[in-house]
């Protein structure tokens, strides 16, 4: 998979480098590269925002720098089987969830544009939409102060669901809101700590009986603490 990111500030994405996703660029397993939106302004204060039409707070990206991104980015991956999708992080999209890391883990091509300040114009998202898929997705009911973070999240999420890059696959299967569910409680020696003891069930050796109850756990921690997954 090829991801490409566009930020004005491309060093917070260092982290990446990191841990099994670095691992993952290293071995060729994902294609991950991160781009300066400054590079594609012609100006020599390489000027990326403006003031909006209509009055108000605050700044707004401009369009040209992204189109220009945008061009170069979709039409590098040329090879592609598919078109690219196009993923802008902001607190006006769609929830993004396991389901969506689990749908963007399938693509060939990523680009992800970070947006800052009161956000990009509105026109860069329908010229987007002529070049690949264009999704706005948002961790969740709250505002960063750009993309970046939401991005970073992502990535990780996504990433982590390529085949490779985690070293035992069976582990991300059972996991938080892979079935719908919050993951069961995990437990590792010493089986007393403490005052507190790994319940009887984990050292029974019964792997029927432990499966039943880890199904109940999550189940019941699902009911406390994310009713909302139940549904009715």
């Amino acid at each position: 998979m090829r991801i490409d990111v566009v930020s004005i500030f491309p060093s917070y994405f260092d982290g990446l480098a990191l841990s099994l996703l670095g691992k993952a660029r290293e071995s060729g397993i994902l294609d991950l590269r991160v781009h300066d939106l400054r590079d594609w302004t012609s100006d020599r204060h390489r000027t990326v925002d403006d003031t909006p039409y209509g009055g108000g707070a605050g700044m707004v990206m401009k369009p040209e720098p992204w189109a220009l991104a945008l061009d170069e980015l979709a039409s590098s991956a040329s090879g592609a089987a598919e078109r690219p999708t196009i993923i802008f992080p902001s607190p006006a999209g769609e929830v993004f969830r396991q389901a969506t890391a689990r749908d963007f883990a399938q693509r060939e091509h990523l680009i992800i544009g970070c947006g800052r300040y009161e956000g990009i114009d509105e026109r860069v998202f329908e010229y987007a939409a002529t070049l690949g898929e264009v999704r706005l997705v948002s961790l969740g009911d709250y505002v960063l102060n750009g993309g970046e973070v939401a991005a970073m999240a992502m990535i990780e999420a996504v990433g982590r669901l390529i085949p490779g890059v985690v070293g035992n696959p069976e582990s991300l299967v059972e996991e938080s809101h892979e079935d719908g569910l919050l993951e069961y409680p995990s437990y590792t020696k010493p089986s007393s700590w403490r005052e507190r003891a790994v319940p009887d069930v984990l050292l029974s050796g019964n792997h029927g009986a432990i499966a039943a109850w880890r199904r109940d756990q999550q189940i019941e921690r699902t009911r406390v603490r994310r009713p909302d997954l139940l549904g009715d």
